[in-house]
């Protein structure tokens, strides 16, 4: 039987060649897009148009859902040298207090901000397994389907990352007494990864892969044992390099910088994001951009942490691979990281459009297709662009916000990147074909909201 056709046409659309006019886009029951043709002479009768330009979505790379509902709730001095480890300390007392229903509700609201944002994939990094006493739940797997749960009421496609987290130092130093909901073995992380594909199976929505929390986390036993036990393409996400402190520690117990530590070691190739890798040093930024690993900048999180700044122009000039995330959720906007970025660069550099490159002029679209392509990379999964057989996931702008008004199209993204003027000038979002957010109101917004006061206030009290 021939499956139902769902059909939309946009004046104007980014394609992976450009702005293109008159599109029409053509997806399946299963949310993927099947024809995508340009310069289509009149729009078909009966078929929907789009009210603005067409952008594709963005996949967010790392997210840490529980950790949205203490944002804003850190901003004060913890003591005479806050710093990265004094945020931990307060992050692991605020951990401690998740209940099942909570993250639900708080993973829910977020994935809402986050489609809101024009966000319509996320890559979930999550290490919240147990219970606040260390023990498994009677289902291993509680936690992280809460998540997968509210992506999936969201309509937010996921790749889904169970962290192994096994140390609380370098030299395998014993965890912490409040990291025991966290810590588990490579074994027990496949099984709760085996329960999680039996509960929900891999789709064009969902996909799973494994998060070694960290190279002071792990073992290189251990990430052997845990590689060994998944398929081989399935996606590898890893905190390293955020932080000096962290680099100095790799230096003394093992010998090397993390980067290159982990290089030297394992096959680091297109499956892998090395999330933050802020502090690398020329060597390690030429030998990550050859992997064809993706790099995870977390710009809003990486500033709020007082992490550091990426190199970032040597490494996209040596064509590395980027993408973006909203890691703590300090603030929930593509838009934000890419602007951060460059403003990062400018700010070191003193000088201006630093991060465009004689190919791509305009610095918001080489960010935004870097950020695409890396973004989609990480995920595992179809998404990232707007051709067939890819997710029918895009955004669609307003045309008459101010930011793009009157502006020629080769300006949009600019405009959308760097202006911050009002309301966000998306309106509508469509997730697997489906519009999940329609003039900036996501179809369940107000109950959503309701669930996830009520769990804050019960965090809170």
């Amino acid at each position: 039987m021939t499956q139902p056709k769902h059909s939309l046409f946009a004046q104007h659309a980014y394609l992976p060649d450009g702005w293109r006019r008159n599109v029409l886009f053509e997806w399946d029951a299963a949310g993927m897009l099947t024809s995508v043709a340009p310069d289509t002479a009149v729009a078909p009768r009966g078929v929907e148009q789009a009210a603005g330009p067409l952008l594709p979505g963005m996949p967010n790379l790392h997210s840490h859902a529980f950790q949205r509902a203490m944002a804003g709730l850190t901003e004060y001095r913890a003591n005479a040298t806050d710093n990265f480890w004094s945020w931990r300390d307060l992050m692991y007392r605020f951990a401690a207090r998740i209940s099942p229903d909570v993250l639900g509700a708080v993973a829910q609201w977020l994935y809402i901000e986050m489609l809101k944002a024009g966000y319509t994939s996320v890559c979930e990094f999550h290490y919240v397994h147990h219970t606040p006493d260390g023990h498994r739940y009677t289902n291993p797997a509680e936690m992280a389907q809460r998540v997968v749960e509210a992506a999936s009421t969201s309509g937010i496609g996921m790749t889904m990352l169970p962290v192994l987290y096994q140390y609380s130092g370098f030299g395998s130093r014993a965890p912490r007494e409040d990291q025991q909901r966290f810590i588990n073995s490579p074994d027990s992380l496949l099984d709760l990864l085996g329960a999680l594909r039996t509960a929900r199976p891999e789709s064009n929505a969902i996909r799973y892969g494994v998060a070694p929390h960290s190279l002071r986390a792990v073992s290189e036993q251990s990430l052997h044992a845990l590689l060994g036990g998944i398929h081989a393409s399935a996606p590898v996400h890893i905190h390293i390099a955020e932080q000096t402190a962290e680099v100095d520690a790799c230096v003394e117990t093992e010998g090397a910088r993390p980067v290159q530590w982990l290089l030297d070691r394992f096959d680091v190739d297109s499956r892998w994001c090395l999330v933050h890798a802020t502090h690398v040093d020329a060597n390690e930024t030429l030998a990550l951009a050859r992997s064809g690993a993706v790099a995870g900048l977390c710009l809003t999180t990486e500033a709020n942490l007082g992490d550091g700044i990426f190199p970032a122009q040597d490494y996209l000039d040596a064509n590395g691979r980027i993408g973006v995330g909203s890691d703590s959720h300090i603030g929930v906007d593509w838009r934000a990281e890419l602007r951060l970025l460059e403003y990062g660069q400018r700010l070191t550099r003193r000088q201006r459009n630093v991060l465009a490159s004689a190919r791509a002029t305009y610095v918001a679209d080489r960010l935004f297709d870097a950020a695409l392509d890396g973004g989609a990379q990480a995920t595992g999964r179809a998404v990232g662009a707007l051709q067939a057989g890819r997710r029918a996931d895009w955004l669609v702008l307003d045309p008459d916000h101010s930011s793009i008004a009157e502006h020629a199209p080769n300006a949009w993204l600019s405009g959308v990147v760097f202006c911050e003027h009002g309301e966000t000038p998306i309106r509508d979002v469509y997730a697997g074909g489906v519009k999940v957010v329609e003039n900036r109101r996501h179809r369940d917004e107000e109950g959503a909201y309701a669930r996830y006061r009520v769990a804050l206030a019960d965090l809170l009290k």
